[in-house]
């Protein structure tokens, strides 16, 4: 017997999250049993790190089995990237120590929600990142966001629907990346340019003038809200997403941060962010724990 580990990419679209469920649903979790299922010959099961939400991505989740196939550990890879749906893709297998289980790790995990910031939607950004045309003041989000850093209680940023023992956990750190959209730019420009000969030259005046006046208000960016920390909570950085953003569009002054945080109470922080924008982007680990000290480790 021994355990192999899985580094999986997938596009979370049309998945009801990372975790198999009992109604059947479909799930990451439950494509990759399937795939290794098929492959060993024997049912085989993984289990994941990370229990991402319905519609959210990942570049680099993890998973473990055990099998007693004589496939090597590093062909794994390419075996069920043949079985499994394109959504789904596994960058790399190999072998790790019997007690090895990534979800018990000493870890740092980073996401990224990108929002796609425009006057118009962008149906090549749709399934990758949340669409909004609001204005989003960027240094209030970054002053917001360091409230956050650090360890502290974030029940105020978890759904009332977790399940976890405590809802403490460290934030290593938050960065929000402002960085143009240079294809969309450049199309906003064309399409701008005035008609020759269907307008007076006073019209094509002012429709330029506009269109300009529009571009200054909203010009096609990309804010990327970065989150690194051990450990989150069920939808705790869709919500935090969603609360930055309240203080980006003036609806929430920063420093009010510290306040939600103290109450502890859901209803104080922002809306949760759709699930599109969200992506799982790096795994770090530390160092690993034993078996034995898995019943104890929170996720």
């Amino acid at each position: 017997m021994k355990r192999i580990l899985l580094t999986v990419a997938y596009d979370g679209t049309g998945y009801s999250g990372f975790q198999a469920q009992k109604s059947g649903v479909p799930t990451i979790e439950r494509e990759l049993n399937r795939a290794l299922t098929e492959l060993a010959g024997v049912e085989t099961e993984v289990s994941g790190a990370s229990r991402t939400d319905a519609g959210v991505h990942a570049l680099c989740n993890l998973a473990v089995f055990d099998t007693e196939s004589r496939i090597p550990p590093e062909k794994f890879a390419n075996a069920l990237n043949v079985r499994l749906p394109e959504q789904i893709c596994v960058q790399d297998s190999r072998e790790v120590p019997a007690n090895f289980h990534p979800r018990f790790c000493d870890m740092v995990k980073t996401y990224d929600y990108v929002i796609y910031n425009a006057r118009f939607p962008s149906p090549r950004r749709r399934r990758y990142s949340y669409y909004s045309y609001t204005p989003f003041d960027v240094e209030r989000m970054r002053d917001a966001a360091q409230y956050l850093v650090g360890e502290h209680d974030f029940k105020s940023f978890c759904s009332i629907h977790t399940q976890a023992q405590t809802t403490v956990r460290t934030i290593t750190g938050i960065e929000v990346i402002e960085r143009p959209c240079e294809e969309e730019r450049i199309a906003e420009n064309a399409a701008a340019m005035p008609p020759c000969g269907c307008e007076t030259e006073q019209e094509s005046n002012q429709a330029a003038a506009e269109a300009v006046s529009a571009r200054r208000t909203v010009s096609p960016r990309e804010i990327v809200i970065r989150v690194s920390g051990t450990g989150f909570l069920y939808n705790m950085v869709r919500i935090i997403a969603g609360t930055l953003m309240e203080a980006g569009r003036g609806a929430l002054d920063p420093a009010q941060m510290e306040v939600i945080l103290s109450a502890c109470d859901r209803s104080k922080a922002g809306p949760t962010a759709p699930p599109e924008g969200l992506t799982l982007v790096r795994y770090q680990i530390l160092s690993g724990k034993s078996d034995k000290n898995m019943k104890n480790s929170n996720n």
